[in-house]
Formats: C-alpha cells, sequence, structure tokens
C-alpha cells in the first residue's frame, strides 16, 4: 500500500491520511469487519495517523495467531481413549461367544 502510494505521489496524485485510513479499513477481508467496526467507532478517524492504524492492525494479527495457535496446541493435547482388551483361556465355544460379541464392536 506504501510503495502505491508513494508511486501516486511521485505521479502528482496525493491522498489525505484520512482518505488513506479509510481505504485500508475498506479492503480488509471479512473476517477483520469486528475489528473495523472497533477502530470505527472508537477513533476519529479524520485524525487517525496511518501508522497508528497499521500498528493496531498488527498487533490485531499477531493476538489472532497467537489464539490460533494455541487453539492446535489444544488439539493436540487432547488424549486419545482406547479399550484393552484381554484373552482367557476357555472352551472353543466361549471363543465363538468373543468373536461374536468383538465383530458387534
Amino acid at each position: 500500500f506504501t510503495n502505491i502510494i508513494n508511486a501516486l505521489q511521485a505521479l502528482d496524485k496525493t491522498y489525505t491520511n484520512s482518505e488513506m485510513v479509510r481505504k485500508i479499513l475498506r479492503c480488509l477481508p471479512r473476517s477483520w469487519m469486528p475489528k473495523v467496526t472497533g477502530i470505527e467507532e472508537a477513533k476519529n478517524l479524520n485524525v487517525l495517523a496511518l501508522e497508528d492504524l497499521l500498528g493496531s492492525l498488527m498487533t490485531h494479527e499477531l493476538s489472532m495467531q497467537k489464539k490460533d495457535d494455541d487453539e492446535e496446541n489444544e488439539k493436540k493435547k487432547k488424549k486419545i481413549v482406547a479399550l484393552k482388551s484381554s484373552q482367557t483361556e476357555g472352551s472353543d465355544d466361549e471363543d465363538d461367544d468373543d468373536d461374536d460379541e468383538l465383530a458387534f464392536i
């Protein structure tokens, strides 16, 4: 974005700070809408510095990434439960019954 703005300034097309802030907020994906709404309601976009906006968005991005990493780690920590089987010695009829019961499981 900054490179584009600088190139446009070289062509004598300038944007105000307010216009740049609004353009960045408009181009963010839908998943960022709660953050955009919060910024629009909490801050005066006419005086909000572009650097402050970018800092706020970067901080939000890092916190979202940390939350995603934490959720991924929690999934890995979940234990897998397995049933333990044992065999007892007995007659062949009991083995057939056990096999039938195992087939049902």
